[in-house]
C-alpha cells in the first residue's frame, strides 16, 4: 500500500485524533447509548464532515484511498463514530453525484460544515437484503401544469444510522409501490412534516451509534427534491454502495488494528507461570496469524480502493467485485481478530473494564451492514460466473 504524502499526513492527523479525543470517550458513550456530539465537531473542524463533498461547496473532495484512511483511523478509535461519519457521506455523495446545482448549492455546504447530519435511508422491515421489495412509496402529484410538482411519501425504514441525528434524509422509495422498477432517490429534510423517528435499536455492539426507525406519514417535498430521475434509485443506491463497501472494509481493518494492538500490549504485560503469556507459543501463534490477516485485509481494502479510483478499465478486476471482497474478508477478520483479542486476555477480556469486549461486540456488525457477508459472496460470484441460472 502506497500511500502519498497527503494521504501519510491524513493518517496520522486522524490517527492522533481518534488516539487523543475518540478513545477515551469511547467507552462511556457505549455504556450510556450517547452520541459524542463533541467527538463529532471535531471531526467538522478537521473537514472530515465534508469528506465526499466537492470542494466547490465547500468540502474536502478526498480520493477513494484517502476516504478509506480516515474510516481506518476514525475506527481505531471508535466504530460508532466512524459509521455516523460514513454514513454521513454516503447522503452528501448521494446529493453530489445525483443532484442538480440548485441541490447541491442548498444541501453541501451546511453538510460539510457537519450540520445538518445526513442518513441514508434504503432498508425497511421487510426488504433488508432486497432492496426491490420495499413498500415505501413516493407518489407524484401533479401540478396545474400537467407535470410532477410534488411527491407524498409514506411508508417505513429500518437501521436507519443517525437516524435521530438526522436532519437531512436520502431516500429511496418507490414512485408506484407495485412496480419495482420504480425506486427512485429523494432528499427529505428530516423536520418536514409527517417525518417522525421511530423505535431507537438497543443494539449488541455500535451501540454509540444511534440507530432507528423513520416513519413517513403523507410527507409531501416538491418535486426539486428528486436526486435521480424514477426508476434509476436502485441503480444509483448500488453505485454510492460500492464506496460504501470500501469504508466498511476499512473500519473493520481499523477496528480489528486496536483490538490486535491491545492484545499484544496485555500478552507483553500479563504474566503466568512467573513469565509474559507472550512467551508462550500458542499465543505467539495467535499473534502472528491476528497480525497476517489484518494485513491482508488491509492491502485488499485499498486495492479495492485503487480500482474505484482507477475505473474497471485499468483494473485486473470490476471495482464493485473488489469492494464486495474487501468488505467480505476485512469484516468476518474484524470478527475473528477481536474473538481473539478476548481469548488472549482471558477472564478479563469478557468484562468491561477491558476494551477489547466492546470492540468483539461492535465487530460483528461489520459483517451485516451494507451487505452481509453472504450477499457479499453473491455480489463476488455474479461477477465471476454471471447471474445464477444464466
Amino acid at each position: 500500500m502506497n500511500l502519498t504524502g497527503e494521504q501519510r499526513a491524513v493518517r496520522d492527523v486522524v490517527r492522533e485524533f481518534a488516539v487523543e479525543e475518540i478513545q477515551p470517550v469511547a467507552r462511556e458513550a457505549d455504556e450510556s447509548g450517547e452520541f459524542p456530539e463533541d467527538v463529532w465537531d471535531g471531526l467538522a473542524e478537521l473537514d472530515l464532515t465534508g469528506l465526499t463533498t466537492p470542494p466547490e461547496y465547500g468540502g474536502y473532495g478526498a480520493d477513494r484511498t484517502t476516504y478509506a484512511v480516515v474510516n481506518e483511523q476514525l475506527a481505531y478509535g471508535s466504530l460508532a463514530v466512524a459509521t455516523a461519519l460514513s454514513v454521513h457521506c454516503l447522503a452528501t455523495s448521494c446529493i453530489a453525484s445525483f443532484g442538480g446545482e440548485a441541490q447541491k448549492e442548498r444541501w453541501l455546504p451546511e453538510m460539510a460544515e457537519g450540520r445538518p447530519v445526513g442518513a441514508f435511508a434504503l432498508s425497511e422491515p421487510g426488504a433488508g437484503s432486497n432492496p426491490a421489495e420495499m413498500t415505501t412509496e413516493a407518489r407524484p402529484v401533479e401540478g396545474s401544469d400537467g407535470d410532477v410538482g410534488s411527491y407524498v411519501i409514506d411508508g417505513e425504514k429500518q437501521w436507519i444510522t443517525n437516524g435521530e441525528r438526522a436532519g437531512v434524509i436520502v431516500l429511496f422509495a418507490k414512485t408506484d409501490r407495485s412496480d419495482p422498477d420504480s425506486i427512485t432517490q429523494f432528499v427529505v429534510p428530516a423536520d418536514a412534516e409527517g417525518v417522525t423517528v421511530g423505535k431507537t435499536e438497543d443494539k449488541m455492539g455500535l451501540r454509540a451509534s444511534d440507530t432507528a426507525a423513520l416513519q413517513f406519514d403523507g410527507v409531501e417535498i416538491p418535486a426539486e427534491n428528486r436526486l435521480t430521475e424514477e426508476g434509476a434509485g436502485l441503480r444509483a443506491a448500488l453505485s454510492i454502495l460500492t464506496g460504501g463497501r470500501i469504508g466498511i472494509a476499512a473500519q473493520s481493518v481499523g477496528l480489528a488494528q486496536d483490538a490486535f494492538d491491545r492484545a499484544r500490549e496485555y500478552a507483553t504485560e500479563r504474566e503466568q507461570f512467573g513469565r509474559p503469556i507472550g512467551d508462550i507459543q500458542t499465543i505467539r501463534h495467535k499473534l502472528a496469524e491476528m497480525a497476517t490477516r489484518i494485513h491482508a485485509a488491509r492491502a485488499l481494502t485499498y486495492d479495492a480502493a485503487g480500482a474505484a479510483e482507477r475505473g474497471r478499465e485499468q483494473s485486473l478486476y470490476d471495482p464493485a467485485m473488489l469492494a464486495s471482497m474487501a468488505k467480505y474478508v476485512a469484516s468476518e477478520t474484524a470478527v475473528d481478530v477481536t474473538n481473539e483479542a478476548v481469548q488472549i486476555h482471558g477472564g478479563y477480556g469478557y468484562v468491561t473494564e477491558f476494551d477489547v469486549e466492546r470492540l468483539y461486540r461492535d465487530a460483528k456488525v461489520t459483517t451485516i451492514y451494507e451487505g452481509t457477508s453472504e450477499i457479499q459472496k453473491t455480489v463476488i460470484a455474479r461477477h465471476l460466473i454471471g447471474e445464477r441460472g444464466e
